[in-house]
């Protein structure tokens, strides 16, 4: 398993590009997913973004909350459509 986790990461860090920014959260969540499911902390996946994705890593606080979501029984890993604001 360890070569899929390298595979993941280096198309990962791969993609990072300012173009891609909102597909490379899904693949960065997808990752995520990836890591949970397979039973490993949430340190741990902190850890292992951190160390591949340097600077374009999620911070610790968007890895729990993705993490909790998923430990909820959420398994998407796309944002949740925007409601049309009232006011407008």
């Amino acid at each position: 398993m360890p070569n899929c986790k390298f595979f993941l990461l280096q198309r990962l860090k791969g993609s990072m590009s300012g173009d891609a920014h909102d597909l490379n959260n899904m693949q960065t969540r997808a990752v995520i997913k990836f890591f949970f499911v397979q039973g490993k902390a949430l340190k741990e996946i902190d850890a292992i973004l951190k160390e591949t994705l340097g600077e374009y890593a999620l911070s610790y606080a968007t890895v729990k909350n993705w993490v909790a979501q998923f430990k909820r029984g959420d398994f998407s890993t796309c944002d949740a459509p925007l409601l049309d604001d009232p006011k407008q």
